[in-house]
């Protein structure tokens, strides 16, 4: 087995509380040292140079320098060095998070509103671990290829995994989409930030989208997207119908499916406070499922980059009803992890580098 050297993590947080908090629950984890902590960002920035960190863990609001503030700060004198931002459940702590994921964070925790220090370390390094995990995987992938070696590994990725779409069973009519729904969650928000603009403002169908997100985040998400894409964007919200041009996001911490409305034609958004999925609450396999049902051989489903195999089930049975299968190849995604079964299983019809899947979208709208 081949050793590697232990990530170094700095623990960055204007709270003693948090930084013993954090700090405790990182140094559980083999393979990963704590290097050092600073109680703001211009702290932070100054011990750059000595610690030598590979990932902070970021508090968002600090006094004199904030998280914000040290991802700009990343981005131009040190871009190897990753990011997890903790943020708090607030409007503003969501917004400010949205900006933190743009700006390159690779992902975010939700500070604990409640409970004892013990139960917040718990809930602390039930969320980070996973993490931590994925960039270390993510950082070794990167380290072993530069940029030249990863552009070819993409065209060879491409070339053994894209095919042409499958013939539909002979009992399912092909059919242009009338619908798109993507399943999303680590590095979506920068994704979606990237791809949800290039779709056409008359695409001419609803899209959907789960990404895993708490409470409060999507809604400033959605916010986000909307000042950037030319169709509509916004949190979905019970009831609605769905309508063309128009991008829905599951709301954080409730599932989303969609059902029958009561003329019996149209189809309207249910929100429901029904147990998680693969641990995800909003998660896309029950989103997926719905719109199996509801749009046979008129769909299309995305799965981009994420944690996990949220999607799976969904995708197989939409792929079984007629759907056309986008999935994000592996040099685009944070993480490789969702789509990847897609891409390996057979269910994509194609595997796609970001900025080429907005394209494909469109293209199964025009089919017919």
């Amino acid at each position: 087995m081949k050793h590697h050297q232990p990530l170094r993590v700095m623990v960055v947080d204007d709270t003693v509380l948090y930084r013993k908090i954090v700090s405790d629950a990182i140094s559980t984890l083999p393979d990963v040292e704590v290097v050092g902590s600073a109680h703001n960002g211009k702290a932070a920035v100054t011990k750059l140079a000595s610690l030598k960190p590979d990932l902070l863990t970021l508090d968002i609001e600090m006094p004199e320098m904030n998280g914000i503030e040290v991802l700009d700060h990343l981005q131009q004198h040190a871009p190897h060095i990753g990011a997890i931002m903790l943020s708090t459940l607030t409007h503003e702590g969501g917004a400010m998070t949205m900006k933190a994921l743009e700006l390159g964070a690779f992902d975010f925790i939700p500070k604990p509103q409640s409970g004892t220090m013990a139960e917040n370390r718990k809930k602390i390094e039930s969320a980070i671990t996973p993490m931590i995990r994925a960039f270390q995987r993510r950082a070794r992938i990167h380290k072993k290829l530069n940029p030249a070696a990863r552009a070819g590994k993409t065209a060879s990725h491409l070339k053994r995994t894209a095919t042409a779409p499958r013939p539909f069973p002979a009992t399912l009519k092909r059919s242009k989409a009338e619908i798109a729904v993507i399943g999303i969650s680590t590095g979506g928000p920068n994704a979606l930030a990237k791809m949800l603009p290039m779709i056409p403002k008359d695409i001419g169908i609803p899209i959907l989208i789960v990404q895993h997100m708490p409470p409060m985040f999507t809604r400033s998400l959605a916010s986000s997207l909307a000042a950037k894409c030319s169709i509509a964007v916004r949190e979905a919200r019970q009831g609605e119908p769905l309508v063309p041009n128009t991008a829905l996001i599951a709301p954080g911490g409730k599932q989303m499916k969609i059902i029958a409305g009561a003329d019996g034609r149209n189809r309207v958004i249910k929100i429901t406070d029904d147990p998680p999925e693969n641990s995800c609450k909003p998660s896309v396999d029950y989103l997926f499922r719905s719109v199996a049902h509801h749009y046979v051989g008129r769909a299309t489903g995305v799965i981009m980059t994420g944690m996990g195999s949220d999607g799976t089930q969904g995708l197989k049975l939409m792929k079984q009803n007629g759907a056309t299968i986008i999935a994000q190849d592996e040099a685009t995604c944070v993480v490789f992890g969702m789509p990847k079964v897609a891409a390996e299983s057979g269910l994509a019809d194609a595997v796609l580098p970001l900025d080429q899947i907005a394209d494909m979208i469109a293209r199964t709208v025009r089919l017919g």
